[in-house]
């Protein structure tokens, strides 16, 4: 078995990769994972059929001979509000604005840790003889790297379901790599970090649509993150006004944790947003903008971002809605336009689109009279 200093070393290389976090843990069925089994037949995975892979419940089975769970984080915090700061829909005056995710606002994040990742896998053999095996996934396999994340060391389990930890809050990427290694635990004897929530609520009531109805557990059918990403086809009717100028994700769980008041920003360029400055901005993007967006220019404006999972579809769907909730100023040009857009979306084949484009027009008409 490995020691104390290998691991210390399998660290220190992270950190000098980039990584803010490293840590090692068994590859093992976590104690959390007894429960997911259940979690799964309550349906709160909604229709992400990915989830239900049964090798996900114990890390071990996900490669044959891994022995250890090396799990990493890179802070993607910018210097920018967050998303319950200034205007917030459904009050969205002038020209109407959208929420991106800040994780959504850079390149894709599943390129950018996947090439740190390997960059470290290629480095074992520096330290480690004889044969081994690694594996990469970067949000991208069977593995619950939050909860790897809370065993390896790097914080707990809050409220909201996140990893949170203490001097970096929860703006974090998480990535694990699988290795055949025996290493030694980074906590190698220590209970894991305590959980500091306490009596705080403040992500549970912030929840514009309840997908966080009791500590620790979310409902994903409720989630906005979920319903503008995941969800293929129309959005409830419930979730619709709730979502306010949400397009892509949300950030209203973070936004609110007190350990997310201050946290350190990074300086990771592909993190920032794309087109700041721009019309095409993905900080507060035009509604108006993300509603005429064309598939082929959706491709090329998405090309290498993790926006790309909501397919071109599901963006114009969430803009719709998110314009049915917007606030316009009198009968202004942008209105008008906006209004003429909206009715021509209406006739869309696909019936995401057009439900929710009538839904918007229906609004927008009521709010005039």
């Amino acid at each position: 078995m490995a020691t104390v200093a290998d691991t210390k070393w399998i660290e220190g290389r992270a950190k000098a990769l980039g990584f803010d976090l490293c840590g090692v843990v068994a590859a093992q069925k976590f104690p959390e994972l007894e429960h997911y089994q259940g979690w799964l037949d309550r349906g709160y995975g909604g229709e992400m059929k990915y989830l239900e892979d049964p090798r996900r419940q114990n890390p071990s089975g996900v490669m044959q001979g891994a022995r250890s769970v090396i799990v990493c984080g890179l802070n993607y915090n910018t210097r920018h509000p967050y998303s319950t700061e200034g205007v917030s829909a459904p009050k969205i005056s002038g020209t109407p604005k959208g929420w991106i995710s800040r994780y959504a606002w850079g390149d894709d994040y599943h390129e950018v840790m996947w090439k740190k990742l390997n960059a470290l896998a290629g480095a074992l053999p520096e330290r480690f003889a004889g044969q081994l095996e690694s594996r990469a996934y970067a949000d991208t396999g069977p593995i619950a790297e939050r909860i790897a994340a809370k065993y390896a060391g790097l914080g707990w389990l809050g409220k909201n379901t996140l990893l949170l930890n203490e001097e970096l809050g929860s703006w974090l990427f998480l990535g694990v790599i699988l290795s055949s290694l025996e290493l030694t635990p980074s906590l190698a004897g220590e209970l894991p970090s305590s959980d500091l929530c306490g009596n705080c609520r403040q992500c549970l009531d912030a929840c514009p649509t309840g997908a966080l109805g009791e500590p620790y557990i979310l409902d994903a059918r409720r989630c906005i993150s979920y319903l503008t990403i995941e969800l293929r086809g129309p959005i409830p009717e419930e979730f619709r006004e709730a979502m306010g100028w949400q397009v892509y994700g949300c950030d209203i769980c973070q936004d609110v944790c007190p350990f997310n008041r201050n946290p350190p920003t990074s300086g990771t360029v592909e993190f920032q947003p794309r087109g700041l400055g721009t019309t095409k901005s993905l900080l507060e993007p035009s509604l108006r903008w993300l509603a005429n967006l064309d598939e082929p220019g959706f491709r090329e404006l998405f090309r290498g971002s993790a926006m790309k999972r909501a397919k071109w579809k599901g963006l114009v769907r969430n803009a719709c809605i998110a314009l049915g909730n917007a606030e316009f100023d009198g009968e202004s040009g942008d209105r008008r336009k906006i209004l003429r857009r909206l009715e021509e979306l209406c006739g869309h084949e696909d019936a995401g689109i057009a439900v929710s484009a009538e839904w918007a027009v229906s609004r927008i008409q009521r709010k005039r009279t």
